[in-house]
């Protein structure tokens, strides 16, 4: 008992491991298939830095938004100035509306906070401290004011503080205002409120939930309200549909893409959802979720959103797969202090920081600018001008996987299924391997049918004259005998007979129990490393022996040890070498469903795989009966009896693992603490 319960302890030791470090924070990196951050070239790079010093109308103070308008220009919503700053393609001062001549009085913008133009050049103002929207023709002279709406669908005590707004191409106008949870106003072409559309979900803890119901109404009254997140920023692609961003933390949702009726559209294929950072970075001192403030539209179904909490800009394709990041947090130029906007200037991309009052251009590196040109191409139809591109990409970084998925996508389309797959899988995308697969295979079955044909009617008649030859030998056996080497496959199909035979007609070896946990352990290895691709989630780098022995081996030993060391205070009958034999045939119907399941699982698309997962089901409930029945069989216990020893088992095993992770803590303190006086010894001598 005290070998076996060393062994265990030190396989324990030598099957823990250690993790990877995860890149830095401070270098462009992308996402593996694995949540790793990667290493990737800087896709863009910065051009220019604009704080309007030199502009006779003055520097910006505290702006708020930015819009890319018709020819070029670029609208800056100057909040602290009370203005709107508009520069030409030059990026060089092209005008300023700020006071404005209103029903023959002087007016003047409040703090305003958005800014939209049509493709007329009206510009649309959220006039935020007003409560208003005002609406400019190109020449900047005044053409109407939107006010405050009175409608039945907004709530009592509800206040209008307009802060971003967006203009679609029927005129309809989208206004988000300050403490809206009910979602985006929606204002039809005359100015007349229609209603919200697009309104968050409500999140809440079930705990909170549970006191709320308990409660009485006046305690009820006092607790927070549970109210959707509001929108913090808007703006309308060339198809209409309005893409939002949410400042909610943790949320696999926090950019949306919604139709006109207000329903989320955003495609989420990636391998993480579109939400920015999926965990924290080695030397980054912020943690926690990305928190975007910000989303504009791109070609091709591209899109950019801004994260205010690390300073960083994330671009999407249209499936949701991260293409780039760049920016950050800092000092230096090409980093942000309190990044509030962001649009694009055609291939560049401009940022504004609110707290260093300066507007960042930055333009395109040939990474980057490589990237954007693969996926437009591959929009428009361009499949061989997409695989050039994606070929370069992956010259500069052949961690890339979107490449590989791009590169992918044209080849399917071009009918090159094969190769298509194989491109794929070094992108780990298992929906589209699994399309190219099922054509791929189709074109083998049209290919060879006749010997396909051949093949299965020949198995099918080999099976039929072995059923036959086995039911010629069996006819008039009224029992038959099974060896030592059968009695595992007997017990199968015959439980209990099996198991009664093994302990009192001494049919059970250890050596057959070990012989079938080892087969185990390299059917466990053979499918983790060789199961088809479509249902293998494992990381390679991370398959190793050794955790086969972990998640194997030291299970069916704890167990073992447990349920013999808790029967032998429950009045059971069996010994430690007959509860391993049968826990270890128990563990049969494993190893003899996982070889073929690996066979399986490599000639199945992704929409076949239920009747893979279906086998998974079958042989853990058949190793659970078994061991049932051979629990019972063993110390010949009752049913009842023997579900409760299983159950406590379980809870020894816990106990255990307990002991055993406290005497080591334990262990390890010791050593550390003799390892010190030594030190101060040797250091005083």
């Amino acid at each position: 008992m005290k070998r076996w319960f060393a062994a265990f302890m030190i396989a324990l030791l030598l099957a823990s491991g250690t993790e990877a470090a995860p890149a830095s924070a401070n270098d462009a990196y992308n996402y593996s298939y694995w949540g790793t951050p990667v290493p990737a070239p800087d896709p863009y790079a910065l051009e220019r830095v604009i704080y309007g010093n030199e502009w006779s109308a003055g520097p910006l103070s505290a702006p708020q938004d930015l819009y890319a308008g018709p020819g070029g220009k670029l609208y800056i919503a100057d909040t602290g100035n009370n203005r709107i700053v508009i520069l030409d393609r030059d990026l060089q001062l092209a005008g300023v509306i700020g006071e404005f001549a209103h029903e023959g009085k002087k007016d003047g913008l409040n703090q305003p906070q958005g800014v939209f133009v049509d493709p007329d050049g009206n510009v649309y103002v959220a006039d935020t401290d007003n409560r208003r929207i005002v609406e400019f023709d190109a020449s900047g002279k005044a053409k109407r004011i939107i006010g405050e709406p009175k409608s039945t669908l907004l709530r009592q005590g509800f206040q209008y503080t307009p802060t971003k707004l967006a203009v679609d191409q029927a005129g309809r106008l989208y206004v988000i205002s300050q403490g809206s949870y009910e979602g985006i106003m929606e204002f039809e072409s005359d100015g007349t409120f229609s209603g919200f559309i697009g309104t968050n979900r409500v999140k809440f803890s079930p705990v909170d939930l549970f006191w709320k119901r308990i409660s009485t109404k006046a305690q009820r009254e006092q607790m927070q309200q549970f109210i959707p997140i509001e929108f913090n920023n808007l703006d309308v692609d060339e198809n209409g549909f309005i893409y939002t961003s949410t400042s909610e933390e943790n949320s696999d949702q926090p950019l949306k893409r919604l139709n006109p009726s207000g329903t989320d559209i955003l495609r989420s294929k990636g391998y993480f959802p579109p939400k920015g950072d999926v965990g924290n970075l080695e030397g980054g001192s912020v943690t926690g979720s990305s928190i975007f403030v910000d989303v504009t539209p791109d070609r091709a179904g591209m899109y950019s959103a801004l994260d205010a909490k690390r300073g960083r800009v994330f671009t999407y394709d249209k499936d949701g797969n991260l293409l780039y990041e760049f920016g950050g947090l800092g000092s230096q130029q090409s980093n942000f202090r309190t990044p509030v906007a962001i649009d694009l200037l055609g291939d560049r991309m401009a940022v504004l920081d609110k707290d260093n009052n300066r507007l960042s251009v930055f333009a395109p590196t040939t990474y980057g600018s490589l990237i954007r040109s693969a996926v437009v191409a591959l929009s428009e139809g361009r499949t061989d001008a997409s695989t050039a591109a994606w070929r370069r990409v992956l010259q500069l970084n052949a961690n890339f996987d979107v490449a590989y998925i791009g590169i992918g996508k044209s080849l399917l389309k071009q009918g090159d299924n094969r190769e298509a797959m194989s491109y794929f899988k070094l992108g780990n995308s298992r929906e589209y391997y699994s399309e190219a697969f099922k054509r791929y295979r189709k074109e083998v079955v049209f290919e060879h049918f006749g010997t396909i044909v051949l093949v299965i009617a020949a198995a099918i008649a080999v099976v039929a004259a072995a059923v036959k030859l086995a039911g010629r030998k069996a006819k008039g056996q009224f029992y038959r005998e099974f060896g030592i080497i059968r009695n595992p496959f007997y017990t199968l199909l015959h439980p209990f007979n099996g198991f009664w035979e093994m302990k009192y007609e001494r049919k059970g070896r250890l050596s057959v129990a070990f012989a079938i946990v080892a087969l185990l352990v390299v059917a466990m290895i053979v499918k983790r490393q060789l199961g088809g691709f479509v249902i293998n989630f494992n990381d390679p780098d991370q398959l190793s022996t050794l955790n086969e022995l972990k998640f194997i081996l030291l299970p069916f030993l704890l167990w073992c040890i447990a349920n013999w060391s808790l029967t032998t205070l429950m009045d059971g009958e069996g010994k430690f070498t007959e509860i391993m034999t049968a826990t270890a045939y128990s563990l049969l119907p494993l190893v003899l469903i996982y070889f073929p399941q690996v066979l399986y699982s490599n000639v199945i698309t992704a929409d076949e795989s239920s009747f893979y997962y279906l086998l998974d089901t079958i042989a853990m409930i058949w190793f659970i009966w078994l061991l049932f029945t051979g629990t019972m069989t063993v110390h010949q216990y009752s049913a009842g009896k023997t579900v409760v020893t299983m159950l406590l088992t379980l809870v020894m095993m816990g106990i255990i693992i307990f002991l055993g992770v406290l005497f080591f803590s334990m262990l390890q303190q010791m050593i550390n603490f003799a390892s010190s006086i030594y030190r101060e010894i040797t250091f005083r001598l």
